[in-house]
């Protein structure tokens, strides 16, 4: 990928499964070139779908919770000898349960992953973005980032500052040639919620989650018309997101809290 080419190049984080490699694939069928960046194994498997639709995808196999990994996927960026015309910062994770009760380590790790490593390549692809006078950043936030998450005290906490980081970096920006978009998902079908220990949740077991292509489609459509925020997914999702945000924020999280409490499945 060092050569130029006349396809556009993107760069998407998280990008082995669920809404980040459903991004990737927007990017892909609208004819970018790629550069997909994850830590986990499925990451091989992602490539082998991306080529199949076209173009040229260089996988940088990274863990974003490490500020050395980090620079090593910025130096993969600025070394493909092109232009960065897109980025999806889509890596992120959660951590469900009572902070009381929570491993430390295992909250700090979504704090460095979604908030440390997202204003960390950030910094490299505003700059190097804003020096040419133009590119687009897509910042994958989410519906928690509307209002305080019981139960998801961090992630929420997280998502909120992905939020803000991004509505700020765009009228920072609105003058530059640089766009800057969130995409907002609701309850999506991915494996976070796995990940997350929330499949004993009323939340994690429902079985009314999102399509993460549609989600995905929905954010790329918006990062292209230039949109600020996407509430993606259902009509459903989108209506929660947009209630949340003018919900005050002690009656929101009452709401919320029968949702996210360890055990709540079984209710």
């Amino acid at each position: 990928m060092s050569q130029p080419a006349a396809r556009p190049l993107a760069l998407v984080t998280g990008a082995s499964s669920g809404i980040g490699l459903q991004l990737a694939k927007q990017f892909a069928e609208n004819g970018f070139d790629l550069i997909v960046a994850a830590e986990d194994v499925e990451l091989d498997d992602a490539v082998e779908q991306l080529r199949a639709l076209g173009g040229a995808v260089a996988p940088v196999s990274v863990d974003l919770t490490k500020r050395a990994d980090v620079e090593r996927l910025v130096a993969a960026v600025r070394g493909a000898g092109r232009p960065l015309d897109a980025a999806a910062l889509n890596a992120g994770v959660g951590a469900g349960g009572a902070f009381v009760d929570n491993d430390l380590d295992a909250e700090l790790a979504v704090v460095e992953l979604n908030c440390v490593s997202t204003v960390h390549l950030a910094k490299a692809v505003v700059r190097d973005m804003a020096a040419r006078g133009e590119g687009r950043i897509l910042f994958t936030s989410s519906v928690a980032s509307q209002a305080p998450e019981p139960f998801q005290a961090v992630y929420g906490a997280s998502k909120a500052f992905v939020q803000s980081f991004a509505m700020a970096l765009r009228e920072e920006l609105k003058d530059s040639g640089v766009g800057v978009t969130a995409l907002l998902p609701g309850p999506t079908d991915t494996e976070f919620f796995d990940r997350a220990g929330l499949t004993d949740t009323r939340l994690g077991a429902s079985d009314t989650k999102d399509d993460p292509a549609q989600v995905a489609q929905q954010g790329f459509e918006g990062l292209m018309k230039g949109e600020a925020s996407v509430f993606a997914g259902s009509l459903a999702s989108k209506a929660m997101g947009r209630l949340s945000a003018v919900t005050p924020a002690p009656l929101a999280t009452k709401i919320k809290r029968p949702m996210t409490e360890p055990g709540s499945a079984e209710d």
